[in-house]
């Protein structure tokens, strides 16, 4: 199941307390204060890793606590330090404060470590409160409370390229053609429910991911559809592919013209991104080169490119296109 937003609180571990002691030993009947301190308490982190893809962990278990601090012991012993309560997420995943609005982190790479909730300090015991005029204290403290915070997750995916368009344009089977993603497919508008992941590796010299985003309509970018709840998954894509599929019976060019303003309005940053646009479905066209040099030439694009997803036709020249794309944009990246 995927989930890409999750609530939760965490409990960092109270420090462990300081002791009273005093040492006792044969020939040493006045050894003085010997209690050690408390250990530190746990903190709760959250680590990026690649191993997992959803929040849907956090769905149903919403409160997390790190260990308590062990108490100090004689003999000046510290007191064990709480074990820290590490909780996996996917790379891609923005951490706020429920309370404040504020962004905690982002973790926008494979194994990110961030500290949401530090652990409490361990209470001294009386042995650090002597002194040379106060050879025998009493007294010693309790450990610190850990810290606690109500977070909000959310989950942005990661990927080199973003496949996007309207309802039942073909970008999931796309995605199964250049990919070892299955999404669902089905002659029916918003198949795909949830974003699917896939690695490009044939024919390429560096593997990318592809991301396969849920259909976009107009009024996405105000929540028409499923596009305000999914297009914040093409904001980390470097290269975006926009499938238009004339065979739907709406006019690839205006279609084009809907999903570029969407975008806009939910981000301008998007607007520019290198984009590729595709003529989808081009095994149902009579005259696939002649359609993609319409559209083209009314879009003012150099180039439109007619793929089958199905039959697999101008797929390979598609993807060698998109792995240099891509090699631009992460070497654009690298340089800043």
């Amino acid at each position: 199941m995927f989930l890409d937003e999750a609530e939760i609180v965490v409990f960092a571990g109270q420090g462990g307390p300081g002791i009273v002691s005093f040492l006792r030993e044969k020939f040493r009947p006045k050894g003085g204060p010997d209690g050690g301190n408390g250990g530190d308490g746990g903190s709760v982190v959250l680590v990026s890793s690649t191993a997992c893809n959803t929040l849907v962990d956090y769905r149903y278990h919403g409160n997390f606590r790190g260990e308590r601090g062990g108490s100090g012991g004689s003999n000046n012993r510290t007191g064990r330090k709480g074990r820290d309560l590490l909780l996996v997420v996917p790379p891609g995943t923005l951490v706020w404060d429920r309370d404040t609005g504020a962004l905690l982190g982002d973790l926008d790479a494979p194994d990110r470590r961030l500290v949401v909730a530090a652990g409490g300090k361990g209470g001294r015991g009386n042995a650090s409160f002597a002194t040379a005029t106060r050879r025998a204290p009493r007294n010693s403290q309790p450990g610190v409370p850990g810290e606690e915070r109500r977070l909000r997750l959310e989950l942005k995916l990661l990927a080199d390229v973003g496949l996007i368009g309207m309802p039942s344009t073909g970008k999931s089977t796309l995605i199964r053609r250049i990919s070892s993603a299955r999404p669902k497919i089905g002659a029916y508008p918003f198949t795909t429910l949830v974003p699917h992941l896939g690695v490009v590796e044939r024919g390429v010299e560096e593997p990318f991911v592809v991301a396969d985003v849920p259909g976009l309509i107009p009024g996405a970018s105000e929540g028409a559809g499923l596009g305000l709840r999914f297009l914040r998954h093409v904001e980390r894509t470097r290269v975006l592919v926009h499938l238009l599929d004339p065979a739907a019976g709406r006019d690839p060019v205006e279609d084009h013209r809907a999903i570029r303003q969407e975008l806009g309005l939910f981000s301008e940053e998007l607007l520019a991104r290198p984009e590729v646009v595709i003529l989808s479905k081009a095994d149902t066209l009579a005259d696939p080169a002649g359609e993609a040099a319409r559209v083209a030439a009314a879009l003012g694009l150099e180039t439109v490119y007619p793929v089958s997803g199905v039959t697999g036709a101008g797929v390979e020249d598609l993807v060698r296109l998109l792995a240099r794309r891509v090699a631009l944009a992460r070497a654009d990246t690298e340089s800043v």
